[in-house]
């Protein structure tokens, strides 16, 4: 497991590209065997954040009640878990990430809920946009046009500008809480 997680990392330094932040896919890293390997490797590597999926369900269900939030309860206790070992290794965190329950489903009405509902500090939204639904390598179900849609709709726009949240991403400057859990 070190030896592909330094892969990966190596792999992402050769294209030149600045570090910003690392993830996994599935959130694999909530598991703290696989977060102390990859916050290790991370830190050698510069990374100055990691991702702590934790999505505040309250939200989720007040944006849309027929989605069910990521077993909060169990999800909330490993990223517990997860923020307060990347803490201790000097890594940053956001306070939330949206993207959880809506993956590969962002929809305007979904983004512009969670624009109009932030809760204060910092806090990730991914997507997956794209201008196809289907291409090598896409995930079966994603909207990806109707995410690429979501971010760029006016409304979406103005919501973001009416937030008071700055715009940026982790490695932007944006000044991290570093305080625990």
């Amino acid at each position: 497991m070190a030896a592909e997680i330094a892969a990966q990392f190596e792999l992402f330094a050769a294209t030149g590209l600045p570090l910003d932040h690392v993830n996994t896919h599935k959130h694999f890293h909530l598991h703290p065997v696989i977060a102390g390997a990859l916050i290790a490797t991370g830190k050698r590597f510069g990374a100055p954040a990691i991702r702590v999926p934790a999505e505040p369900a309250a939200v989720v269900r007040a944006i849309d009640p027929a989605v069910a939030a990521l077993a909060p309860r169990l999800l909330g206790q490993w990223a517990r878990v997860l923020r307060a070992q990347a803490r201790r290794a000097g890594m940053a965190t956001p306070d939330a990430v949206f993207g959880l329950a809506w993956s590969g489903a962002m929809t305007r009405e979904r983004l512009k809920g969670v624009l109009e509902s932030l809760p204060p500090g910092l806090v990730e939204i991914y997507t997956h946009p794209a201008t196809a639904n289907a291409f090598a390598g896409h995930a079966s179900g994603y909207r990806y046009t109707d995410e690429l849609a979501a971010l760029t709709d006016p409304d979406a726009i103005a919501a973001v500008r009416g937030s008071g949240h700055r715009l940026g991403g982790f490695g932007d400057g944006v000044r991290w809480d570093a305080s625990p859990v």
